[in-house]
């Protein structure tokens, strides 16, 4: 069996990942974990810019469509279900290390550098601070982790509601920060895993960004949320906390104008790509490709090379 296990490929939201990993995974014969918060999620397409159909059918993807949009899910529950599906891959493709794909910056330092230690929740206040958030609404428990955790806060991806109430719990039990107990070493990248990073110059992703918003209200994306909706999920399911999905549903629920909520969402995303790259630039490890200095195709050959001279080196 090949001794690199994981092949990494990450950016920024929009920058252009989906259609690489499948090129890639085809030259690897090879399968893809989706490392997004949301795609794991079904009835959730348009909004969490998932791979087609057909993508899918060219090249299994493990991650995807696999919870109800009511379920809770975290980096932990994540790591578990990757160990299950690389033994599945192991049996099927022995000598090729799966490829993850993605972009949600706490499931991938899962992957690759691993779990902090922190405190074992308190199931009484936990108890208290879903209450306080169900009757208050999440957004007040956010503002509180804001005062307590500005660190954790910020590198939040939206307003998720079990990751706000497992940081204040861990603060009220310890008086110190959620942020405190993650590790302020160097992160290191493993010895079984390649990390590669695609990239573009901030104005040529935001122009992305927006194209791509455009594009989803064009698919129908209004549709979809209202098809959630009437399914009976609501926005204070985690799955639905989350940018583009909280922007349409304030449209429907009359707080917004269509165009308003438009905006909102390409502002949000913006700021969300601009964490992200805050985030990778901490990792050293993270081989770059820029998309607009190199095309799809070279990159692809680049990446391959470098992975099997990795796989040579290593055998």
């Amino acid at each position: 069996m090949s001794s690199i296990r994981k092949i990494v490929l990450l950016g920024p939201t929009a920058v252009g990942k989906t259609n690489l990993s499948i090129g890639l995974a085809e030259k690897l014969n090879t399968s893809i974990v989706s490392v997004d918060a949301r795609q794991s999620y079904r009835y959730l397409n348009i909004g969490t810019a998932k791979a087609s159909v057909e993508q899918r059918k060219q090249i299994p993807h493990f991650n995807v469509d696999i919870l109800d949009p009511d379920e809770l899910d975290s980096p932990v529950t994540f790591l578990e279900r990757v160990q299950q599906w690389y033994s599945e891959h192991c049996q099927n493709y022995p000598n090729s290390p799966l490829i993850y794909v993605g972009g949600s910056t706490l499931y991938l330092s899962s992957l690759i550098i691993g779990l902090d230690s922190t405190p074992k929740a308190n199931p009484v206040r936990v108890t208290r601070l879903k209450e306080q958030a169900r009757i208050e609404g999440i957004e007040r428990l956010y503002e509180k982790l804001q005062r307590v955790d500005a660190d954790y806060a910020r590198k939040m991806d939206g307003l998720n509601p079990q990751r706000i109430i497992r940081a204040l719990d861990v603060y009220y039990e310890t008086g110190e920060p959620f942020s405190s107990f993650h590790s302020n070493t160097t992160p290191t990248c493993p010895k079984d895993t390649l990390v590669f990073g695609l990239n573009r110059p901030r104005s040529s992703l935001y122009g992305r960004i927006e194209k791509r918003v455009d594009h989803m209200i064009e698919q129908g994306f209004v549709d979809e949320v209202r098809r959630l909706l009437e399914r009976g999920f609501t926005s204070k399911n985690q799955a639905l906390q989350t940018v583009g999905y909280s922007e349409i549903i304030s449209h429907l629920n009359g707080e917004l104008s269509l165009e308003q909520a438009v905006k909102k969402i390409k502002t949000h995303t913006r700021r969300y790509a601009k964490r992200q790259e805050t985030w990778f630039r901490k990792w050293s490890f993270i081989r770059w490709f820029n998309l607009e200095e190199q095309t799809e195709h070279e990159i692809l050959d680049l990446i391959s090379q470098e992975i099997e001279f990795k796989l040579n080196k290593r055998a």
